[in-house]
């Protein structure tokens, strides 16, 4: 099948690509870019409004499956990561039981392929993520892992560790590290600090978050290895990662929305769909955050989606942590750094699609002639109000409810087949 988009604005930054033109697709791949309008079985009219971008990767997402599917399963998160303009995300492996064998790795595998896009899984850095023992690398990658991680749960012994990084270091994974010191944390639900006051209840010290960003880029400093850093929330792990970055420690980073939009002001409501972790913090740290995505010093831009039911999230001081992400993300950005003159759209494709896809080692998405036809089109002036029972999400937990977003996405294109494409 070809179909046409027609007067979209094409935004790639590894081609260079930054200029209103016709993008047709065949089969699988992009046929032809520029002004003629070619003839096709479908013409989409981007007017000049519709923006052409790399389809995004977010390399940190859960799905819950296997054996937490009341909450999100493989099929049920793809659809939430199509509508929200995504070809391809990595989910983290804290399932039950956790994803740290090749069968399991298979298990996600064999369901990705019913979803239209690329799911790809992370394995545990340790058996059963509990910390007392390396999984078994060599036969992981050979299942098709690219990385791995104990995310939610980090490795607490730090030699464990530095040996992880060692042999990820011989073998090209990519470790991935969830920091933040449980024995700190202590059974904290939110930043400590005024608001944890206010509302008498634990805090979650910032120390927990920074000794362990801290500590995964020494250890990765002395094997000269490389190290990638998730969720980053606090001014301290942002400026403990900038001084590494430029003493040439092989360190990548990533947030999410929330860190560079919201402060723990909006625990004040006691609503738990405000919980995450890490949390949301203060001020000082959603602008250190928003330098840093601006800077380069944090990598790329990702949702942690973690979905929970409502009856999970109904308790505030018992509810887990953790929110949906993958069908405001996008939007959000543009609404907090695009439509402020703050990024450009080049840079967003970078943060959301480019960078993501390098870190973990994946082919990138490209528009260009011969490529995979692999887009997210979307509208960014188009408004609309963030309705959680709208959502394609089998959970409903998004800490974006009732916001007004500027920016939408329109049409999802996998492999040259149009994957999701919006009502009206």
């Amino acid at each position: 099948m070809k179909i046409l988009f027609k007067n979209v604005h094409a935004v790639d930054p590894t081609q260079g690509l930054d200029c209103v033109t016709n993008i047709l697709t065949e089969n699988e791949s992009i046929a032809y870019i520029g002004s003629e309008e070619k003839s096709a079985d479908r013409v989409i009219d981007g007017k000049g409004r519709l923006v052409a971008m790399p389809g995004l990767f977010d390399m940190h997402v859960h799905f819950r499956d296997p054996g937490l599917t009341h909450k999100e399963d493989i099929l049920t998160g793809a659809a939430a990561a199509k509508a929200g303009g995504f070809t391809g995300v990595a989910c983290m492996p804290n399932t039950k039981p956790p994803i740290d064998s090749p069968e399991l790795v298979r298990y996600v595998f064999d369901k990705a392929e019913q979803t239209g896009i690329r799911v790809i899984p992370y394995a545990c850095v340790t058996k059963g993520m509990e910390g007392r023992e390396l999984c078994d690398y060599e036969a992981l990658k050979k299942a098709g892992i690219v990385a791995i991680s104990d995310d939610g749960k980090p490795v607490k012994n730090a030699e464990l560790m530095r040996q992880a990084l060692e042999q990820t270091n011989a073998n090209g994974l990519i470790l991935t590290s969830h920091c933040e010191d449980l024995d700190i944390i202590n059974g904290g639900i939110i930043n400590k600090g005024e608001v944890s006051e206010k509302l008498g209840v634990r805090g979650m010290d910032r120390a927990s978050e920074d000794s362990i960003t801290a500590r995964e880029i020494t250890l990765a400093a002395s094997c000269d290895a490389r190290v990638h850093i998730c969720h980053v929330s606090t001014y301290g792990s942002v400026n403990i990662i900038r001084a590494a970055k430029r003493e040439g420690v092989k360190v990548t980073c990533e947030t999410a929305p929330h860190y560079f939009t919201y402060t723990d002001e909006k625990l004040l409501s006691r609503d738990a769909d405000y919980r995450m972790s890490p949390p949301l913090r203060t001020e000082r740290d959603r602008k250190a955050v928003e330098e840093a995505v601006l800077d380069g010093t944090i990598d790329c831009i990702i949702t942690d989606h973690a979905p929970h039911t409502a009856e999970e999230k109904a308790d505030f001081e018992k509810a887990p942590n953790g929110v949906v992400g993958l069908e405001t993300s996008l939007a959000v950005t543009l609404t907090q750094l695009y439509h402020t003159g703050k990024m450009s759209l080049s840079r967003i494709a970078e943060v959301m699609s480019v960078n993501p896809r390098k870190i973990m080692g994946l082919p990138l998405s490209e528009i260009k002639v011969g490529s995979e036809a692999d887009l997210c089109i979307f509208d960014p002036d188009a408004e609309w109000v963030v309705e959680p029972e709208k959502l394609h999400s089998r959970s409903k937990n998004s800490v974006f409810k009732g916001e007004r977003l500027k920016g939408r996405n329109l049409y999802t294109v996998c492999r040259g087949k149009i994957v999701f494409e919006a009502e009206g």
